[in-house]
């Protein structure tokens, strides 16, 4: 009994060691490549452009879709208001799950963790992981396609929510795997938005169906 119970906790103690290296090494990768892509100059033009991006995200992410709405509800188009309201569903789901891993994962900003290298040039207040700019303009972004798959809907919108996260990265206040989560949640968030939407229309039709 002594023996595999030996060999138990030696592989168990191999594996957290295993673990513990990757995460080590992940973590290391994760601030060298900020620290490449951070930068301090506040004088220069690609911060003043970026800045303006990652300023500029709320108010396109919301903006597009309400813009949509508004010119649906003048135009009486139920398509455009339909659409609208899809995408502002994506972005209220985008939110919650963002806040709630933010709160579960806190995860220390960048710049508090490895202020002697990182440089803090734009407001970032909660946790970091993920980042909150990106998952709200990929929720934007992804939702917008899905209801618009048109290639000039797809390249700027991809464009504007690549340009969001990197900027994150360039003022310093979010790694790049917060901002990698970010786009995952939010495109996932657009994605799940979309099915749930498609089963309850779905659904909806089978019950008039039977009812009738």
């Amino acid at each position: 009994m002594l023996l595999p119970l030996r060999f138990i906790r030696t592989v168990k103690l191999i594996f957290g060691l295993l673990l513990f290296q990757l995460s080590g090494t992940a973590q290391n990768a994760d601030i060298n490549l900020l620290n490449k892509i951070n930068n301090a100059d506040v004088s220069s033009g690609t911060y003043k452009r970026l800045h303006f991006i990652t300023k500029s995200t709320y108010p396109v992410a919301l903006g597009v879709p309400l813009l949509l709405l508004g010119t649906g509800l003048i135009e009486g188009n139920r398509t455009m208001k339909v659409k609208a309201v899809y995408m502002l569903e994506s972005i209220v789901l985008n939110e919650l799950v963002t806040i709630g891993l933010k709160f579960a994962i806190n995860r220390p900003r960048p710049f508090t963790t490895y202020s002697f290298i990182i440089q803090k040039t734009s407001a970032g207040a909660t946790s970091s992981l993920p980042s909150g700019h990106t998952s709200l303009a990929f929720s934007m972004a992804t939702s917008l396609i899905i209801a618009y798959p048109r290639w000039y809907v797809i390249v700027p919108s991809m464009a504007f929510a690549g340009i969001v996260g990197y900027s994150r990265m360039y003022l310093g206040v979010h790694y790049p795997s917060d901002v990698f989560v970010g786009a995952l949640v939010g495109s996932g968030s657009a994605l799940l938005t979309y099915k749930i939407n498609a089963w309850l229309h779905h659904s909806k039709h089978k019950q008039l169906s039977v009812t009738w």
